[in-house]
């Protein structure tokens, strides 16, 4: 399969490099410039991960903040995003033969947002999980793939959770749909609405649209999502 991932950090090289592992392709990358709170763009230790893996490898990458249909090659099967912050609109999504998925560190339809694990921390839940879901107009509300539910461990803390269990979840559960779409079993579950909930981001801007900055007069305000999206 041939795979183009949009991400950043750890994860995504975790993903990309379990892609590979399993004989697919990467045949681009789309990441932020730099890593969080580094900001010197001519030393390379400042770059974001997944940007400096594909570099190494000789892998086209583009900055996410750029990110357009235009930047994903011919003959893409499957677009993942990777802990990705940046909205891939309709004309990117397109650009897939097969499917454009994403994981979510959550149950979905719980706990919709850039900060689920967070929110989960701070509702003192249980049990949590995590979705790979089909990436549509509504901002983590597409149907699912794939959702698996794990225990919180006593004391955890949002980044122990992500760390220790929840990307590594993420990381099996999407290997698992990519190996579901080569083997053409194409699963989506609808979300249920009624169970939907949705926390606003802690101190961090709105998610990133790019595609929409291009089409004035294209974009509304979905209140139940706290989203732009796209007509």
């Amino acid at each position: 399969m041939n795979i183009y991932i949009s991400g950043q950090g750890a994860f995504a090289v975790q993903v990309a490099e379990a892609l590979l592992d399993k004989g697919h392709k990467i045949t681009g990358a789309a990441a932020p410039r730099l890593r969080k709170g580094r900001s010197d763009e001519g030393d390379a230790m400042c770059w974001d991960r997944l940007r400096s893996w594909a570099y190494h490898r000789d892998i086209p990458w583009t900055d996410c903040a750029e990110l357009r249909a235009g930047h994903v090659p011919d003959g893409v099967d499957v677009i993942i995003a990777a802990h990705s912050h940046a909205f891939l609109g309709r004309r990117t999504r397109a650009r897939a033969g097969i499917a454009t998925i994403g994981y979510h560190p959550s149950l979905l339809p719980l706990h919709r947002g850039r900060d689920a694990i967070r929110w989960t921390i701070r509702d003192g839940d249980k049990v949590t999980g995590g979705s790979v879901y089909h990436l549509t107009e509504r901002t983590d509300a597409g149907p699912l793939a794939a959702q698996e539910h794990l225990l919180v461990p006593p004391g955890s803390t949002a980044q122990s959770l992500w760390r220790e269990h929840l990307a590594p979840l993420g990381v099996r559960l999407l290997l698992r749909v990519v190996a579901d779409l080569a083997a053409g079993r194409h699963i989506e579950v609808p979300q249920d609405e009624k169970l939907a909930t949705w926390e606003p981001a802690m101190g961090a801007p709105p998610l990133f649209k790019p595609e929409l900055i291009a089409l004035p007069g294209s974009v509304r305000v979905d209140s139940s999502a706290w989203a732009l999206h796209e007509r």
